[in-house]
């Protein structure tokens, strides 16, 4: 590899919109977010499913477990 050209790899200090920071490695010292895992609604459990004309119920009715088909059709005998 060459020298010199590489960017310096430092600890750097990552801080959230919600006030939490994390120690992290980067090649910037300081960064700054709008959501980290710690107030991401999914990693938190506050996300709520948008329903739009019932498609999440449609979805749920449709791949819902189905009871079990009847036997199969008798097969043709091979000639």
């Amino acid at each position: 590899m060459k020298e010199k050209i590489h960017p310096k790899y430092m600890q750097a200090k990552i801080v959230c919109a919600c006030g939490r920071s994390y120690a992290i490695g980067s090649t910037k010292p300081e960064l700054h977010v709008e959501v980290c895992a710690g107030c991401h609604p999914f990693y938190t459990g506050t996300q709520h499913i948008l329903d739009v004309q019932g498609r999440v119920e449609r979805f749920t009715k449709r791949y819902a477990k189905q009871p079990a088909a009847s036997a199969p059709a008798e097969a043709a005998p091979h000639r």
